[in-house]
């Protein structure tokens, strides 16, 4: 009887792993440098708790970098195309649905990073001119304003966190 009830379990869990496998929500993006170089790629999963985030990118500056999912889908260098970040619900910087923690950039130029956001769905990233991943210059200050902006913050850093030029793009396709 137990060896019964545990094949019973193992066909179950393997037909909910294969479903859940089948009707996952994935997307990616290549990111590439101004110069139109490939710099690494970026992998999306829809979860059921929010959107993992899977980024392994080469050649780049070391250091953190702003790294944010921007409203618009074009990688035109400098890559101002992107428009700003995602912010469907009109959100203030550190709360748009396209704001994420800093990327680290090893001394030789290499990043890998994995994070998962519940701020939007994946499916909402598909609107009718997309979405980009976009890698800045400098850190995203997160909304934690230096004290040389007080008492009026200016609009970069209330916009994108200081975050500077934008150094690498990719548009994220299904």
């Amino acid at each position: 009887m137990k060896r019964i009830i545990l094949v019973a379990v193992a066909l179950l869990l393997s037909g909910v792993i294969a479903y859940s496998q089948a009707n996952a929500q994935t997307a990616k993006a290549e990111v590439r440098n101004a110069r139109g170089e490939m710099v690494g790629t970026l992998t999306l999963a829809q979860e059921p708790d929010g959107v993992r985030l899977t980024v392994e990118l080469s050649s780049l500056p070391p250091g953190f970098h702003g790294f944010h999912i921007h409203a618009v889908g074009k990688c035109e260098a400098p890559f101002t195309s992107a428009a700003g970040h995602f912010n469907p619900a009109g959100q203030t910087h550190a709360h748009h649905a396209g704001d994420l923690p800093n990327l680290l950039v090893t001394a030789d130029g290499r990043a890998f990073m994995m994070v998962k956001t519940a701020r939007s769905k994946l499916e909402e990233l598909f609107d009718a001119d997309g979405s980009a991943i976009i890698i800045h210059a400098d850190p995203d200050n997160h909304a934690n304003i230096p004290a040389r902006y007080r008492p009026d913050p200016d609009a970069s850093t209330l916009g994108t966190g200081d975050a500077g030029g934008r150094i690498a793009c990719g548009v994220i396709g299904k």
